[in-house]
């Protein structure tokens, strides 16, 4: 009977924990355009615009990025425009454009779904 109770106040902690922690979905830019199109469908509209805040806070956040990077680039003189340090700045920047637009693209489809079912778009503009 002990032992039970024990799972039974362990297993109880858990779901507290997992409550106050969340387990919610975040912005993924990796994930398929095809699991996402197919998630959004089952999801009602209060849903839909928690998931376009998503990942209008995770666009939002990269372009801030961007443009803390684009101002160190510059601000390097033009004739090191070329050396090691520029190019790595570049890259990242190019890494952070091509991140901002695949989470732009899964934005839209939460943006088009809500949109779509008479949603409250309001606070969703990017």
């Amino acid at each position: 009977m002990k032992h039970v109770r024990n799972v039974s106040l362990c297993c109880l902690m858990m779901i507290l924990l997992f409550g106050l922690l969340g387990c919610g979905k975040k912005a993924d830019e990796n994930r398929p355009i095809a699991e996402v199109k197919a998630e959004a469908e089952k999801m009602n509209a209060a849903e839909l615009k928690e998931m376009a805040l998503e990942y209008k806070e995770a666009v939002t956040g990269k372009k801030a990025e961007v443009e803390k990077l684009m101002g160190q680039l510059k601000d390097i003189p033009i004739a090191e425009k070329l050396d090691a340090e520029a190019k790595n700045l570049q890259a990242e920047l190019k890494s952070l454009n091509d991140s901002i637009a695949a989470l732009q693209q899964r934005f839209q489809i939460y943006y088009n779904k809500l949109k779509e079912k008479g949603g409250d778009l309001s606070g969703l503009e990017i």
